[in-house]
């Protein structure tokens, strides 16, 4: 896609120009995200299988991204999509990914998204400062997917690129 200045890249103006405190929204998500109790590399599956399941390509590509700056195989990068049948992943990784899954995920009528027996499991791999983070950090994709899908910023593979018109 050509960048000029007449070439619209996102399908909205910057959402940050006209609500600055987007700005302090997201710092302060990130740094809720980010006390290391929870592997960054976790986060950034996450947040991409996330993307994946509500079909964003924006998550998607920055995710990725994100990912292969930190040095992750492109093998776990690219099975993400498969991760249940993927040999690429820790039994935390999949709790994690699990948990994602159920909460963006229809439940099968009569059912709950997160089981008691899917929190059990994720509380085996996570302590309660990292399952505290991890589901908040489940809610930080949450809050980008709807700028993500509404908006349509330019895929770009790090947030220092320009997203937004």
């Amino acid at each position: 896609m050509t960048d000029t200045p007449t070439t619209p890249i996102s399908r909205m103006p910057d959402p940050g120009a006209h609500v600055p405190e987007l700005a302090d929204i997201s710092a302060a998500l990130f740094r809720a995200t980010g006390n290391r109790s929870v592997p960054r590399s976790t986060m950034s599956l996450v947040h991409l299988r996330a993307g994946q399941i509500v079909g964003n390509t924006y998550l998607t590509v920055l995710n990725t991204g994100f990912l292969r700056k930190a040095g992750v195989s492109e093998e776990r990068i690219t099975s993400v999509a498969s991760w249940q049948d993927s040999p690429y992943f820790d039994p935390a990784e999949r709790a994690a990914l699990a948990l994602v899954e159920a909460t963006f995920q229809p439940a099968a009528p009569g059912r709950e998204r997160v089981s008691d027996e899917l929190y059990a499991e994720a509380a085996r791999h996570y302590d309660e400062k990292a399952l505290a983070t991890l589901t908040i950090a489940i809610g930080q994709i949450g809050f980008f997917i709807a700028l993500a899908v509404i908006g349509k910023p330019q895929p770009v593979e790090t947030l220092a690129a320009r997203q937004w018109d």
